[in-house]
């Protein structure tokens, strides 16, 4: 194997970890998921990390960010393994990254939130030690 972890920051390399994030995020469609990185990049500093061996296997979309409670924190908005990879340890690989990324840029933590119904991704994010340490809420606006 041949696999690099890289921060997206070309369109084109942006362009590429579409296909794989749509596995998670169906909703955005391809022609939209440049101009939607671009624009959550300017406005919090939204990244794209993902690992390649000829193809991209798995992206990450975080951001680093600052709380009163809980101080300088990395959030992990999307973690996502290609279908067709999953089980080969990409996503833990990627996740081993975050870790160490956030831990160069002086976080006190990593969050991330996760659907209730995401039965799998929870096992695997207890498995890589993280806590369930709160209760997310919402309120649709529209």
């Amino acid at each position: 194997m041949n696999e690099k972890i890289l921060i997206a920051q070309t369109d084109n390399e942006i362009q590429n970890c579409y296909s794989v994030m749509a596995e998670l995020r169906p909703h955005i469609q391809a022609g939209e998921f440049l101009e939607r990185v671009k624009k959550q990049e300017g406005i919090s500093g939204f990244q794209l990390a993902y690992i390649i061996d000829e193809e991209v296997k798995a992206v990450a979309g975080f951001r680093i960010s600052e709380w009163f409670a809980g101080g300088k924190y990395l959030c992990i908005e999307d973690l996502v393994s290609k279908e067709s990879e999953r089980s080969k340890g990409y996503g833990g690989k990627l996740f081993d990254w975050l870790v160490e990324y956030a831990t160069k840029e002086n976080c006190d933590q990593i969050q991330l939130v996760s659907h209730v119904r995401r039965f799998d991704a929870h096992r695997f994010y207890l498995n890589k030690r993280m806590i369930i340490e709160a209760h997310y809420f919402s309120m649709a606006l529209r």
